[in-house]
C-alpha cells in the first residue's frame, strides 16, 4: 500500500454528512412511520370507560388547588379515604382537555402513545445498533401496547419506564452522569403511575449484579463501566428517596401494593387483570418472542446477562397472570431481544444516504397523520357509541329523581357529565371492593342476590345501565318500576313516584 493511499482514508472517514442528509436520514424515517403508527392505533381508542373519573379527579385539582383525599365521586362508600397516586397524570390529562376538548385529549394521546414508540425505537437502536433489527423490536412494543393504549395515567408511566431504562444504558455503558437523570424520573413517576415500582425493581436488580459483580456460569458478563458501578448504590439510594416528594408520603408509595395485595375481587374479575387467554392475538405474540428468546439461548449460543434474565423473568411471569402487564414487558423485553438479535448475526445495518428520498417519505408520514387525525365530530361519537350521553341527558332534562344505580362501565362518564348524581360504583374498583360495593354490585349484576334486594336496600330510585344487561328485564318486571329510555347503548328504568313524593318534588 502507498502512502498516498494511507492519506486518503483517514480523509475520508472523518467527512461528516451534510446537513440535509442527517435531517432526512433513514432512521427518521422509520421514527415518521412509527409516529403513523401511534395515531392510526389510537385514533379510534377515544372510548375508555375509565378517561373520565381520571379527568374529573383532574379538574377538581386544577380548580380547588388541592389534591382529594376522600371519594366524593360516589354516595355508596361513604366519603372513603383514597390515596390519587395517579394525581399529576391526571392533571396534565385534564390540562389536555382545558386546552382543546376532545381534540386536545386525542393530542395528548397521539403524543403520548408516539413517544413510547420513538424512545422504544431510539432503546432498541441502542442496544443493535442495527436499525432493521431496532424496527422489529419496536414493533413487538407496539404489538404489546395495544393491550394498553387508551387517554389514562398508564401512558406516562410506561413512557418514564422507557426512559429510565434508556438513562441506566447510557450510563452503564457510556457516561455514569446519565444516571443523574434517574432521580427525577422517580420524583415524577410516583406521582402518575404505580409502576414506579417496577422501574425501582429494574434499578435495584441493575445496581446489585453491578455492584456485587455477580458472575453466574452461562451468563454474559455485565458491560457495565467501572466508574458506573460506583455510582448505582448512590443513584438507587437517591431514587428511592425521590419517591418521597409526593402529598401523601409512605401511604401514596405503598398504595400500589395495597392494591394487589387487599384488591382479589378486582384482580380476579376486571378484564384487564385477568390472565393471558389463548384466544388473544397477543397472547400468541407472547408465546413466540418467548420462543424467540429460548432459541437465541440455546441454538444461537446468545448469553443473557444475569441482571437481564432475572428482570425479564419475572416480566414474562406478571405478563401471564394479568393482560394489563403485557406492556411493560415489551418494552423490557423488545432492547434484549435485539441485543441477542444483533450478536447472532453478526451485521449491522446504518442509515441509508437517500436524502431526497428519505424527505418524501417522511413528508408522506406527515401528511398521512395530519389527514388520520381524527375530527372533533368523531371523537364526540366516538364518545357516544360508547357511553350513555343521550340517557345523561335525558335524565338531566327530565330531572329524574336518585340514587341512582348505575352500571360499573357508565361510572366514570356519569362522575364527569353529571357530578349532581354520585355514582353508586365505577372503575376505582379499590375503594369501591374495600367497602363492599363492588361485591354487592357484582352478586346483583350477575343475577346471583334477588333484584329487588340491592335496590331497596340503597333506596335505589333510578337504574342507568348498559342495554344488553341481563338484569334489565328482571326490573321491569318489578312492581312500580318502568323503562323511561332506552337507546343502542343504554337504557334508563325508574322507580314509580307516589303523587305524594311527585307533589313534594314539584314544590
Amino acid at each position: 500500500m502507498s502512502s498516498a493511499s494511507i492519506a486518503v482514508e483517514p480523509e475520508q472517514s472523518v467527512v461528516s454528512p451534510h446537513w440535509h442528509e442527517r435531517v432526512f436520514s433513514f432512521r427518521y424515517v422509520i421514527a415518521a412511520l412509527f409516529v403513523v403508527l401511534a395515531v392510526m392505533t389510537v385514533r379510534g381508542r377515544f372510548n375508555d370507560p375509565d378517561l373520565w373519573w381520571h379527568l374529573k379527579t383532574g379538574q377538581v385539582i386544577a380548580q380547588t388547588h388541592r389534591i382529594p383525599e376522600a371519594d366524593t365521586f360516589s354516595y355508596t362508600t361513604g366519603h372513603h379515604h383514597t390515596v390519587p397516586h395517579e394525581w399529576l397524570a391526571q392533571l396534565i390529562i385534564y390540562s389536555a382537555y382545558a386546552a382543546h376538548g376532545y381534540t386536545g385529549l386525542m393530542l395528548w394521546e397521539c403524543l403520548m402513545a408516539a413517544a413510547i414508540l420513538l424512545a422504544g425505537f431510539y432503546l432498541c437502536t441502542l442496544y443493535s445498533g442495527d436499525l432493521r433489527i431496532a424496527f422489529l423490536g419496536t414493533l413487538s412494543i407496539w404489538a404489546f401496547g395495544t393491550v394498553g393504549y387508551a387517554p389514562r395515567p398508564q401512558l406516562v408511566g410506561y413512557l418514564l419506564l422507557t426512559c429510565e431504562l434508556i438513562l441506566l444504558h447510557l450510563g452503564r455503558r457510556r457516561n455514569p452522569r446519565w444516571l443523574l437523570g434517574l432521580p427525577p424520573v422517580f420524583a415524577m413517576w410516583v406521582n402518575c403511575h404505580g409502576s414506579f415500582w417496577l422501574g425501582l425493581g429494574v434499578l435495584a436488580v441493575a445496581s446489585l449484579v453491578d455492584v456485587v459483580n455477580i458472575r453466574v456460569p452461562g451468563f454474559a458478563a455485565s458491560s457495565s463501566q467501572p466508574s458506573s458501578r460506583r455510582w448505582l448504590p448512590w443513584i438507587f439510594a437517591a431514587s428511592a428517596a425521590a419517591l418521597f416528594l409526593n402529598p401523601n408520603g409512605l401511604e401514596q408509595i405503598l398504595y400500589p401494593f395495597t392494591i394487589m395485595w387487599h384488591s382479589p375481587v378486582n384482580l380476579g374479575n376486571v378484564q384487564e387483570w385477568r390472565p393471558l387467554a389463548l384466544h388473544n392475538g397477543r397472547t400468541w405474540v407472547y408465546i413466540f418472542e418467548i420462543a424467540c428468546f429460548a432459541a437465541l439461548v440455546f441454538f444461537r449460543r446468545a448469553r443473557l446477562t444475569l441482571d437481564e434474565f432475572l428482570i425479564l423473568g419475572y416480566a414474562a411471569f406478571e405478563a401471564l397472570r394479568h393482560e394489563r402487564l403485557l406492556f411493560p414487558f415489551g418494552i423490557l423485553a423488545a432492547p434484549v431481544l435485539c441485543r441477542l438479535l444483533a450478536a447472532s448475526s453478526g451485521s449491522s445495518q446504518q442509515d441509508q444516504q437517500r436524502p431526497a428520498l428519505n424527505a418524501a417519505l417522511i413528508g408522506g408520514c406527515l401528511v398521512t397523520v395530519l389527514v388520520a387525525f381524527p375530527s372533533a365530530n368523531n371523537l364526540t361519537q366516538q364518545v357516544a357509541k360508547s357511553s350513555p350521553v343521550q340517557a345523561v341527558e335525558f335524565i338531566r332534562s327530565h330531572h329524574l329523581p336518585g340514587p341512582i344505580l348505575n352500571g360499573y362501565d357508565f361510572g366514570g362518564y356519569l362522575i364527569w357529565a353529571a357530578p349532581e348524581y354520585p355514582v353508586f360504583v365505577d372503575g376505582r374498583a379499590d375503594i369501591f371492593e374495600w367497602t363492599g360495593v363492588l361485591t354487592a354490585y357484582g352478586s346483583w349484576v350477575t343475577r346471583h342476590t334477588p333484584t329487588k334486594q340491592l335496590l331497596d336496600q340503597y333506596g335505589i330510585n333510578l337504574c342507568l345501565l348498559d342495554a344488553d344487561a341481563a338484569v334489565v328485564p328482571e326490573i321491569e318486571r318489578l312492581p312500580g318500576w318502568k323503562k323511561v329510555y332506552a337507546d343502542a347503548t343504554s337504557v334508563v328504568l325508574e322507580r314509580e313516584r307516589s303523587e305524594n313524593s311527585q307533589s313534594l318534588s314539584s314544590k
